[in-house]
């Protein structure tokens, strides 16, 4: 081994050339390679005080180190030249991986069915893949949707990792139809083109993925249906399924439960089909379409938390407002509601039958909020609209224990220090008011004087 092999290898590559160039002024030409003649564990303790890339090239110094580096337990590979030489060294070794993070600009979808094939053999803990592709968004053209399906690949059945982190830049893959994921835990899938027969619904459930207890599903295309039967998933996320019709969720664990934007953008499609079972479920957020001859959301009971969304100002018979209508009297009893107040970003000449135009009975109107517990405002601009709705709130929820409002970065701190007065002095004794304002563009708690 020499000093020229060993340069360039970070710490760990200079110690060794300082330590084989000393046996080699002590012995000569022929001198003994002290270093290299370590036990294989001693010399992967040396590499683990590197980085992952650093690692892998102590396979250049000889044939005793070329494939030291592959028994790591853990490693991160991210913008690696020649990844087909080190991808084909991992697969060759047989030792467990604890942690495997792979990240790259444009992956091919030959090399990523590779590296997953590497993860599914070695992978026994954690395993990120990412495929930086920034260029590449779900809006893409059809042509070129069609184009990266042929291109589509068969993602291997992982019968040892115990979480699974994906984001394929929107290349596409089909599920594997058989195969069981017995330890894994964890699943997040992120920009993904489903393709072919597979069913991601069948892959996750309980007799291929008995122990699965937290599944997100991201900004994905080619899942018209998701069907979940789980005894063990507690928490599920859905955002952006785009083209989703069918949610099917049997799952008597299910905690916490989020539905977002998953049906908001095919409103010329059929009407969604939804049902979900969970009868346990303490939180919900839902930004979506509801209709309750279509959503069925089951015996929940032990809800505790609900998040929704309305837009202030928008056409008679704005979707997004009339789900969320429909939505809120679904549950009598909430402990937690926050419902974002939303805005369109281009102004809009008001229709006939605005809700502008509407009559102001709810400024007299009595609603029961006799179990509402926490009240959360976002982006609060203090329209007079918006002020007298909330002194309407703090009238009717009898029992708050908690208020939290962001006001818009529109408002000034004097203007906060004013509704924060008000509300102060129109809430009940104990409740815990929280106020945040925004200086110089960054969310700051507000600290009255007084």
């Amino acid at each position: 081994m020499s000093t020229e092999q060993s340069g360039g290898c970070g710490g760990g590559g200079e110690v060794a050339a300082k330590r084989a160039k000393a046996s080699d002024d002590e012995s000569g030409a022929g001198g003994e390679d002290r270093l290299s003649a370590l036990p294989e564990d001693v010399l992967v303790l040396i590499l683990l005080r590197l980085h992952t890339w650093e690692a892998a090239r102590t396979s250049l110094l000889s044939h005793r180190w070329r494939h030291v580096w592959t028994l790591l337990p853990k490693l991160s590979l991210c913008f690696f030249p020649e990844s087909r030489r080190l991808c084909d060294a991992l697969y060759a070794s047989e030792v467990p991986l604890r942690y495997l993070l792979i990240g790259a600009p444009d992956v091919s979808p030959q090399s990523l069915a590779a590296w997953l094939l590497v993860a599914a053999r070695r992978v026994f803990g954690e395993l990120l893949l990412t495929n930086l592709f920034p260029e590449r968004s779900v809006e893409d053209s059809d042509d070129e949707e069609e184009a990266t399906e042929i291109g589509a690949f068969e993602m291997p059945c992982f019968e040892k990792a115990t979480s699974i982190s994906l984001d394929l830049g929107f290349l596409a893959i089909s599920v594997p139809p058989n195969g069981v994921f017995a330890r894994l835990t964890e699943l997040s899938l992120s920009n993904v083109r489903f393709h072919g027969p597979g069913d991601l619904g069948d892959a996750v459930s309980s007799p291929r993925c008995p122990c699965l207890q937290m599944l997100t599903v991201r900004n994905t295309r080619g899942l018209d249906r998701i069907n979940i039967d789980s005894e063990s998933l507690r928490i599920l996320e859905l955002k952006n399924p785009r083209g989703l019709r069918q949610l099917t969720v049997v799952a008597p664990a299910l905690r916490y439960l989020s539905v977002m934007q998953c049906f908001l953008d095919d409103q010329n499609q059929p009407i969604p089909i939804v049902n979900i079972s969970a009868p346990q479920l303490e939180f919900l957020s839902w930004v979506d379409t509801y209709d309750p001859s279509s959503v069925h959301l089951g015996n929940m009971e032990h809800l505790q938390t609900l998040e929704t969304f309305f837009f202030v100002y928008g056409p008679h018979g704005f979707t997004h407002n009339r789900a969320c209508l429909m939505l809120l009297p679904r549950f009598k009893a909430i402990e937690n509601l926050t419902l974002s107040l939303a805005y369109l970003l281009e102004e809009t000449t008001c229709s006939s039958g605005c809700i502008c135009d509407q009559p102001t009975d709810w400024k007299t109107e009595e609603l029961s909020l006799n179990h509402l517990q926490e009240l959360e405002i976002g982006e609060f601009r203090a329209s007079e609209h918006e002020v007298a709705f909330v002194k309407r709130l703090l009238n009717w929820a009898t029992v708050l224990k908690m208020m939290t409002v962001t006001f818009n970065h529109s408002i000034t701190e004097n203007k906060a220090k004013e509704l924060f007065q008000i509300f102060r002095s129109l809430s009940k004794p104990g409740v815990c008011m929280k106020i945040y304002i925004y200086r110089k563009f960054r969310k700051v708690l507000y600290a009255p004087e007084n």
